[in-house]
């Protein structure tokens, strides 16, 4: 009878999925480049709808709360952020994007100063590691900007710097996106990046039927790219989870350095 008790006192300690033995969920919080599309933005795709591939058959559960047009103060304002704070069970993993709607000065329903911006994101990695969860700070992805001489320019300022600092100082699990994402970019060059984008012909998609010019969101070949380099990412940290993504990852968009791939 003992022996019982101590055993149901044991399980009550362990994680909820610990318990059930199921994978960890990764949840997802961040702007449009992440989010799911409505069927009236398709064939817009965000790379977090691409992710689950990484994960095939390993069980993870993806969590995608991220959504168009947030920024880190509108995702807290709107109850977002404690909507899946609440979701969180000990164990599971959180990534954090955001940065593209921040620096949005001419927007100022979702602008963020930047001190407030890098407050956000230090409030979020302490609560998600008071629910005993992982928290994994990504820098905002890349946009699609060259200049007249195919230069790739950076697109986001002194944002990426201040993740860059957090994570750092909080000793935070990072991923890089805003560099690898433009490593990708200045492999693609101009007129190649355009197919991970959503540059539409006219008549190209019923959804834009004058066609659309847009150097922001993603094809789903782009999804499917920054999916990869996001993945690629998580199996450099070697966290517990890395462990759980599957082999060999999903082919990545080559980069300028990158090694041809060999046949298989």
């Amino acid at each position: 009878m003992r022996t019982i008790v101590l055993l149901a006192l044991w399980l009550m300690a362990l994680p909820g999925h610990a318990v059930a033995g199921d994978a960890p969920t990764l949840r997802l919080a961040g702007d449009s480049t992440i989010a799911i599309k409505r069927a009236e933005k398709r064939p817009e795709t965000g790379w977090g709808e691409a992710l689950g591939e990484a994960f095939a058959g390993s069980g993870v559960k993806i969590d995608n709360r991220a959504l168009n047009g947030r920024s880190t103060r509108t995702f807290v304002d709107e109850g977002r952020w404690q909507a899946l704070l609440d979701a969180i069970v000990a164990g599971d993993y959180v990534l954090i994007q955001f940065g593209h709607n921040d620096q949005s000065q001419n927007k100022p329903d979702r602008y963020t100063p930047p001190a407030d911006y890098r407050r956000n994101l230090e409030r979020f990695v302490d609560q998600t590691r008071e629910r005993g969860a992982t928290a994994i700070l990504l820098t905002p992805v890349a946009r699609r900007r060259f200049d007249l001489s195919g230069t790739l320019l950076h697109s986001h300022g002194e944002y990426p710097d201040l993740v860059r600092a957090v994570a750092s100082e909080r000793g935070v699990a990072l991923i890089d996106l805003e560099r690898r994402s433009e490593a990708v970019l200045a492999s693609q060059g101009a007129e190649a990046s355009k197919q991970l984008f959503l540059w539409l012909r006219p008549g190209d998609s019923a959804n834009y039927p004058d066609g659309l010019q847009d150097d922001t969101h993603f094809s789903p070949l782009g999804a499917r790219c920054i999916a990869a380099e996001v993945a690629d990412g998580l199996s450099a940290l070697r966290l517990p989870l890395s462990r759980m993504l599957q082999r060999p990852l999903p082919a990545r968009c080559l980069r300028a350095n990158d090694p041809a791939p060999t046949p298989r």
